[in-house]
């Protein structure tokens, strides 16, 4: 009931609706774009290592825009920088769904994916640097920061459960382009909704406060270690969007949409692992907590390289999906804990970013692996990139542990 209580004050908070409904929605596309992109490409190519490569063109564009995103966001407020991107984006998918079913050249498709993924808007990044806002210290609810960003992690793993199924069902009743204009529609509305909110809209940067220069964040301590995190588990999420899709269709081409189902199996065991996580108030400290944490996610993710059939991949999704919330719980926790308040929208754009980058690299190494070896070892590769993700989480050469201490929150 406590629990119930913190989340309760949580939506009581003044702007809190909009970062929990349309904040949330606004990012189907997360989960729906990626997807539909790589069943597109690998429609109407074939294959699908060229399918992985449009999908890193679309990821690494993006992991090269957003900390600039983010820089402009905590420079001139976040609500400019969505207003822009929110178009920039549904306009380059229209363009990506013609350049490949018309069958244009190659690098057509390539160039833009890469522009949709540019324009992304930096959503993810503006409500998590919104939250911070509400729940900073000086506002009287500093003991509500915890709370709100499980709330954040909790619903927006419904962007993976809604977002693969929503691509499964434009699969059964139309065509990946239709998701596609889906996402693309999605994003626009969503966008919009939340830069016009006056959480956003109205928002003023504390002009004493110094501009972020150079390396911005990446220079805090205790900062890399989170970005290693974020990279490993991009990259595991990458190899896994493009694995459990291909070994759907590998074990029976002619069941449309299982992929996306499975995926969203996987979104529910997070969802509930969430939950029950967030419902118990930590045993020790976060910084101490993130490394078994990813240990655990792991683990999960090494069982899925034996699954011999769809069914037993699904029970291993959604038991091994409960690691996954409470990873992310702890991991933007402690972002908002060790980073600067001057550039905590650049803060969050970079785990995003490294996340993203890494998981088009990802999700390009699973295509090769799933051409020439199967549909085992993406998971193996998928479990190592967070088992060494862990490993230096817990090092005290990263300074987590020792940041996170020194930080006044």
């Amino acid at each position: 009931m406590a629990a119930l209580a913190r989340y309760r004050d949580v939506w009581r908070i003044p702007g809190a609706p909009v970062l929990l409904i349309p904040g949330v929605l606004a990012r189907l596309g997360v989960s729906m774009t990626p997807l539909a992109l790589l069943l597109l490409v690998q429609r109407t190519t074939g294959q699908y290592t060229t399918a992985a490569v449009a999908s890193a063109a679309y990821a690494l564009s993006g992991a090269a825009a957003s900390p600039v995103a983010g820089r402009l966001a905590d420079r001139y407020r976040a609500a400019p920088v969505l207003l822009v991107t929110a178009v920039i984006h549904p306009v380059a998918l229209v363009l990506l769904v013609g350049t490949a079913t018309r069958h244009l050249p190659f690098w057509s498709v390539l160039a833009s994916s890469a522009v949709a993924g540019a324009g992304y808007p930096p959503l993810t990044a503006a409500v998590r640097g919104a939250w911070n806002t509400l729940t900073a210290a000086g506002t009287g609810r500093e003991h509500l920061h915890a709370t709100a960003m499980a709330a954040e992690t909790i619903l927006l793993e419904l962007v993976f459960i809604v977002g693969p199924a929503a691509v499964a069902v434009f699969l059964i009743a139309g065509t990946p382009a239709t998701a596609l204009f889906g996402s693309a529609l999605v994003t626009l509305v969503g966008t919009v909704v939340v830069a016009r909110a006056p959480v956003l809209r109205d928002f003023t940067r504390d002009g004493r406060l110094d501009r972020t220069r150079g390396l911005g964040p990446l220079r805090v301590a205790g900062f890399s270690a989170l970005v290693a995190a974020a990279a490993g588990c991009g990259c595991a999420f990458g190899v896994c969007a493009v694995a459990v899709p291909a070994f759907a269709t590998g074990y029976s081409p002619a069941t449309r949409g299982l992929g996306g189902f499975l995926l969203a199996v996987w979104g529910i065991g997070s969802l509930v692992g969430g939950l029950v996580f967030a419902s118990r108030p930590p045993a020790r400290p976060l910084a101490r907590q993130f490394p078994w944490l990813l240990g655990a996610l792991a683990a999960s993710l090494a069982v899925l390289a034996v699954m011999p059939n769809p069914t037993a991949l699904g029970v291993a999704l959604i038991l091994g999906g409960a690691t996954i919330a409470p990873v992310l719980t702890v991991h933007n926790s402690l972002v908002g804990l060790v980073t600067p308040g001057r550039m905590i929208n650049e803060g969050y754009t970079w785990i995003v970013t490294t996340s993203i980058a890494a998981g088009s690299l990802g999700g390009a190494l699973a295509g090769v692996l799933v051409d020439h070896a199967g549909t085992g070892w993406p998971f193996v590769v998928a479990a190592a990139a967070v088992g060494l993700a862990a490993l230096y989480a817990a090092s005290p050469r990263a300074g987590l542990v020792a940041a996170s201490r020194a930080s006044s929150r």
